[in-house]
């Protein structure tokens, strides 16, 4: 269905009507006038000696004409139609250990700053269309950057990243669920699908389980993928004492397997890609006028040259 974005341009249409009830009044009076003049009372007898006019053919050039200019007026109007859009929902958490541990330089630089820096490689490989988030998690999970569309502002946390007390491994995977579902259905039914990624180092030493985290996962249907940072000899200084710091891979690795993500111990941007490569789209619709001016304007143009055309042919001169 054709509706108009801008109606008060069909205003314009009232000189044109005007235009043309003014010819065909001129018309049926030029008609009139001469009918009443005529000496002959046998109308036959005067055809046969009159040559023929162009008859109908007057009016074609005519009508083409005030077509064109409703055309015209139509196009002003900014005429469209309603079109469905996709809207891609895709939507990637990233959740970021930044318990004291990652301190630890046993990843060169330190396990936090090589986590860092393939966060935001991932940030910038991955495609426009999806939504990405942000949460950081040591003794508490929190979101720092919502789902969305935002590129820069991810960056600008995962720079801005500080260091605190703790691990709370489950609390940051049912943070990121949290987060989740707070993307617009946008007309899709169900949540959007969706991947949390989790770098981590160390231990869960604090907040709800992981089972109970890979879980709730599994009931979302959000597979987490888990990126283990560091070695067994890692060691860092915490409050002036040298302690160990190994990386618990079988619980990552658990995670990953019970939720139906992947599980990688080294960091890198093309590790971190197979993360969206894996993952489905789902769409929803938004529906949006198209403009279709351009079809009107044209439609204008063709009967103006239309009517110049028959003009010439058939009259030697333009309309």
């Amino acid at each position: 269905m054709i509706r108009f974005l801008e109606p008060w341009w069909l205003l314009a249409l009232l000189p044109v009507l005007t235009l043309a009830v003014a010819y065909a009044f001129r018309h049926l009076l030029h008609r009139f006038r001469r009918d009443a003049a005529l000496p002959f009372s046998n109308l036959e007898l005067l055809r046969s000696l009159v040559p023929r006019g162009l008859g109908w053919r007057r009016h074609v050039a005519a009508a083409a004409f005030l077509a064109g200019l409703f055309a015209l007026v139509a196009a002003l109007a900014r005429p469209s139609v309603e079109v469905e859009e996709p809207l891609e929902r895709a939507t990637i958490m990233l959740a970021i250990d930044v318990s004291l541990s990652m301190q630890a330089n046993d990843v060169e630089p330190t396990r936090m700053e090589a986590a860092q820096q393939a966060a935001k490689e991932f940030v910038t490989e991955l495609p426009g269309s999806y939504n990405l988030g942000l949460v950081s998690f040591a003794k508490s999970a929190n979101v720092l950057v919502s789902p969305g569309k935002d590129r820069e502002a991810v960056t600008e946390a995962i720079d801005a990243l500080q260091m605190a007390e703790a691990t709370a491994t489950g609390e940051a995977v049912l943070t990121s669920l949290d987060a989740i579902k707070s993307v617009p259905g946008a007309g899709a039914e169900g949540p959007p699908p969706a991947r949390i990624v989790l770098l981590s180092d160390g231990y869960r030493t604090y907040g709800r389980s992981i089972e109970e985290a890979a879980a709730a996962a599994v009931e979302a249907n959000v597979p987490v993928t888990t990126i283990a940072f560091g070695t067994d000899t890692g060691v860092v200084d915490i409050a002036g004492q040298m302690q160990r710091v190994p990386v618990d891979r079988e619980a990552l690795a658990q995670l990953a397997e019970t939720t139906g993500g992947f599980f990688y111990e080294a960091a890198s941007a093309a590790e971190l890609t197979q993360v969206y490569q894996d993952m489905g789209s789902s769409i929803g619709h938004k529906t949006v006028p198209r403009e279709i001016g351009q079809w009107f304007a044209g439609v204008a143009l063709l009967f103006g040259l239309t009517a110049g055309a028959l003009s010439l042919l058939w009259t030697s001169r333009l309309p």
